[in-house]
């Protein structure tokens, strides 16, 4: 069994580091597009700008091939270049039904080991030399899109559905509570379905004169990846240097509100390190609805200070957010050093 969670950790690994060129390019594209452009309360407002405008539509295509790319490569680790086909596509279907990253590991190990049984079956010798190249790819795409459309997709979907309709009951009762909630979303899948419906519960807020609600949110969304790029840089030598760099790259997206810098460290080790996401973002987005923050603009980090009321416990959350993000990861980590000698 140990042997089996160490393969899995490695092809889980595979993927991931052939998809932080992906998220890093985007997420930097994208922080660079938002940082020039006025922050409306709409968001971002690229009206006045093509230059800025192209350059937000090229780092959101960066990170639309992430998921293909990584569930692409933790396929091929599992059954090598068969494995590539059903993957990306599986990943790519993963990206279309919101599935988020965390959906991108599990049809990643899913194509890779259909792959796999595939490679094993008994064919015909004029079959043989064409099993690779046409018949895997074809049967196991197949399979895998059948599975991802048919099986994962509608319980996802009426999953966002019931959990939004549950959150805007929520908001009628405990403030505190329902920030600890949304700051929990937030950081559980970076990103994915569970991500965007907290995210559009705030937004949707905003409309109806809620700010409060968006700025738990906005705090919780920029926790997750400093978290981890500050957890970097105060104990570097508990990280590869591949890490760091993921880090330094984190740190500014989260600066600018881009939670999927994290998926890098989530999709490496998602059972130590979601759980430490989760707690900094919910320790910050508890901070901010304690502190009446109120965020104007559907958008998080730094970048929304100028319609943000109450900025300094704004800031206050984010920064103990990543602290607690930050601390607990690294502590983590240290003791699994010591368990691992």
């Amino acid at each position: 069994m140990k042997l089996f969670l160490q393969t899995l950790k490695q092809h889980l690994l595979s993927g991931v580091s052939f998809a932080i060129p992906f998220i890093a390019c985007g997420g930097i594209l994208i922080a660079l597009s938002i940082t020039f452009s006025p922050m409306t309360g709409q968001g971002p407002d690229f009206s006045h700008s093509v230059f800025w405008r192209t350059l937000n539509v090229i780092g959101n295509a960066a990170f639309t091939l992430m998921l293909p790319v990584l569930a692409g490569y933790i396929a091929n680790s599992v059954a090598g270049r068969p494995g590539l086909a059903p993957g990306f596509v599986g990943g790519w279907l993963c990206a279309d039904i919101n599935a988020g990253f965390i959906g991108a590991l599990i049809v990643g190990l899913v194509a890779g080991y259909l792959a796999q049984w595939i490679k094993q079956w008994r064919v015909p010798l004029m079959l043989r030399p064409v099993m690779p190249i046409l018949i895997i790819p074809i049967v196991a795409s197949a399979l895998t899109g059948f599975l991802v459309v048919a099986v994962v997709g509608p319980p996802v979907a009426a999953l966002m559905v019931s959990t939004g309709e549950w959150l805007r009951d929520m908001s009628a009762g405990n403030g505190l509570l329902l920030a600890v909630i949304l700051g929990g979303m937030i950081a559980f899948d970076m990103g994915g379905p569970v991500n965007k419906t907290a995210f559009f519960f705030g937004a949707a807020m905003i409309k109806e004169g809620n700010a409060a609600v968006m700025g738990c949110v906005a705090a919780a969304i920029a926790t997750p990846p400093l978290g981890m790029g500050l957890a970097t840089l105060m104990m570097r030598r508990l990280w590869s240097d591949e890490q760091r760099e993921a880090g330094t790259a984190a740190l500014a997206m989260g600066a600018i509100g881009i939670t999927e810098g994290a998926i890098p460290f989530g999709a490496a080790e998602p059972l130590r390190v979601i759980p430490c996401l989760m707690l900094g973002s919910m320790s910050a987005a508890a901070l901010a609805m304690w502190g009446a923050v109120g965020d104007h603009a559907p958008h998080g980090g730094l970048v929304v200070l100028p319609v943000v009321e109450h900025k300094i416990w704004y800031i206050f959350a984010i920064v103990t957010g990543s602290l607690v993000t930050a601390s607990a990861v690294n502590f983590i980590k240290l003791l699994q050093r010591k368990k691992s000698t």
